[in-house]
């Protein structure tokens, strides 16, 4: 299965020797919150993440593949100020 969202390109697998089931994947992206956004959006009761605000990159969005491996799209430090994350408006 193949993921693409503007430059990037992920390839999800559970093919044996493609990766360890359960990895974590780490997505800078410049608008954790307008991601939020689209998820919620989408009214899909298994696709609801929360942000977490205060994690070590920055704030941060998570989510599990069909193959039970963790992507983390993360807004990096330098992004925060501009997109003004808010706490109190992105939890789940």
């Amino acid at each position: 299965m193949r993921l693409r969202r503007d430059r990037f390109v992920l390839d999800l697998s559970e093919h044996h020797g493609d990766g360890t089931p359960g990895s974590t994947v780490w997505v800078p992206i410049s608008d954790v919150a307008a991601l939020h956004k689209e998820l919620h959006a989408t009214g899909y009761d298994r696709m609801s993440p929360g942000i977490e605000v205060d994690s070590p990159g920055g704030p941060t969005l998570e989510v599990i593949d069909p193959f039970s491996n963790t992507i983390r799209f993360c807004q990096t430090t330098a992004q925060n100020a501009v997109n003004n994350v808010d706490p109190e408006n992105h939890r789940s």
